[in-house]
């Protein structure tokens, strides 16, 4: 069974009340649920939550949500509170609750590799375009190995290229962003909730470093769909003019 687990907190210091923000005749949390749902290969979708109102509005649509814990340090640590209740689920998705433009195809990549038993946790990536992104710590970046796995993600431009002026990183095609959908063996995902912060994680305030420090392979499949997050209302607006 594939499970897609939709994280979703009332509280944002940048946009409170996210999840309920109407894009057009719907929210921001029923459009990225139709979404996920619209994906054939996920069996199950759930809204995460630690507020009533979001879980009553989810409910109202007629989609699935359950009320986590309100101690939760992370959106991992929420879906796999969620992800206990389904035993019988062997891949788990973690779906950002803020991409109302989400792919099917992008929930498809970060499944398919797990036919691969090798394979512990699946992300995406693809190309940066935009200077201001690569350049942006607000903008994650993933460097792989040849097969794929992460070797490290990171705030800052990576890899550095020593010999070529920053101006023209881009036109190398060296650089990817990482985008914030993950895929866990079921199994797997309960162990690394059980870790602790490690020194990495800390210093670049990225969970994913804690996976990575403690062992843990990830697969990072390349996409040519962007992201498309909204964190603040300049992004709510222009996920409006989109609708539009």
């Amino acid at each position: 069974m594939h499970l897609a687990v939709i994280p979703a907190r009332y509280a944002s210091s940048r946009l409170p009340g996210k999840p309920l923000a109407m894009i057009g005749s719907k929210s921001l949390i029923q459009r990225v649920y139709e979404r996920v749902s619209s994906c054939a290969v996920i069996d199950q979708v759930v809204v995460a939550t630690d507020d009533a109102r979001i879980l009553d509005h989810v409910h109202g649509f007629g989609g699935n949500a359950q009320m986590t814990s309100a101690s939760h340090k992370s959106g991992t640590d929420r879906v796999a509170e969620v992800a206990r209740q389904f035993p019988e689920a062997t891949v788990v998705v973690n779906v950002q609750g803020d991409e109302p433009f989400i792919d099917p195809e992008q929930v498809n990549a970060v499944i398919a590799p797990f036919q691969d038993p090798a394979v512990d946790i699946t992300t995406l990536a693809h190309r940066i375009s935009d200077e201001q992104a690569l350049l942006s710590p607000n903008v994650v970046k993933v460097v792989r190995d040849n097969r794929g796995r992460a070797l490290y993600f990171s705030r800052h431009g990576i890899p550095f290229l020593r010999d070529v002026p920053v101006g023209q990183w881009l036109s190398r095609g060296k650089h990817l962003q990482h985008l914030g959908i993950y895929a866990f063996r079921a199994t797997v995902l309960e162990k690394i909730t059980a870790l602790s912060p490690g020194a990495l994680e800390v210093a670049e305030s990225l969970e994913q470093l804690r996976w990575l420090q403690a062992g843990y392979s990830i697969r990072v499949e390349l996409t040519d769909l962007p992201a498309f997050g909204v964190d603040t209302p300049a992004d709510l607006a222009e996920a409006i003019r989109r609708i539009s």
